[in-house]
């Protein structure tokens, strides 16, 4: 029998290995074959969606994203082991959860309607690791259907949207056993998160997948990514958001 690459990813993910190889045939074709490919693994898994993290590398670039395991989100002051993630960098981001359900649709959502719907906010801290021995040296369709190369979320507190916050450019800052690892200006290389809002809610109802108020919508990092080499605690604050930490031990 044929072991798909989502059946790979899955048992990865679960017994907290890496692939050392991927075969050319496993290669996903395209997005949509890496997006299926992603579905496939929370089904593998058993597991529903708790979430979903979305980004783009510009302020106009294309977006990506990937549905997150609802076993992989946790609470603000997690405490999780290193080892379980290979490798592990951190990003502090910001996250939204809908104040309504968005159904399934052959037509699409429009800004407004998403935009309208928002309804809390709060700061989160991504682990970010992979399937794959030779990350980051893997085909990008590859690390796509490895969850975008998603590893945990911490889920600070969430408090009510609004409109007026500085999206673009929050006063921020990053630490890891109290040592600054912030290197440049926090800002969102997507520019304002909200413009990722629109493309999430149809890539999933367009895929027969309902968007709930319970999902958490992770948004990309404003801190870049920082690879700690030691046990210890990061701890992210967003001005105007409520603090977020990890411990890793």
């Amino acid at each position: 029998m044929t072991i798909t690459l989502s059946q790979r990813l899955a048992d990865a993910r679960r017994n907290h290995e890496t692939l050392d190889t991927l075969p050319t045939g496993l290669i996903p074709a395209d997005g949509a074959a890496a997006y299926t490919i992603q579905h496939g693994i929370l089904r593998v898994l058993s597991v529903p969606i708790g979430g979903w993290k979305i980004g783009a590398k510009s302020d106009s670039g294309p977006i990506q994203g990937a549905p997150l395991p609802a076993s992989d989100l946790h609470a603000n002051g997690a405490r999780l082991p290193r080892e379980a993630f290979a490798p592990l960098g951190l990003e502090l981001e910001i996250a939204f959860r809908f104040g309504r359900r968005f159904e399934p649709s052959t037509t699409p959502y429009s800004e407004a309607e998403v935009h309208a719907g928002i309804g809390s906010m709060g700061a989160t801290i991504e682990i970010v690791a992979s399937r794959y021995a030779a990350w980051p040296n893997v085909d990008k369709l590859a690390q796509l259907a490895d969850l975008q190369n998603h590893g945990a979320l911490i889920v600070g507190e969430f408090t009510p949207y609004r409109e007026d916050f500085p999206f673009v450019a929050p006063s921020a800052s990053f630490s890891f056993e109290a040592r600054d690892v912030v290197e440049t200006t926090p800002a969102n290389p997507a520019g304002d998160p909200r413009r990722l809002l629109t493309w999430l809610v149809n890539h999933a109802t367009s895929r027969g997948i309902a968007v709930t108020t319970e999902m958490v919508v992770t948004t990309g990092s404003y801190t870049g990514m920082f690879f700690p080499k030691d046990a210890g605690t990061a701890s992210g604050c967003i001005e105007g958001l409520a603090p977020v930490s990890l411990t890793l031990y």
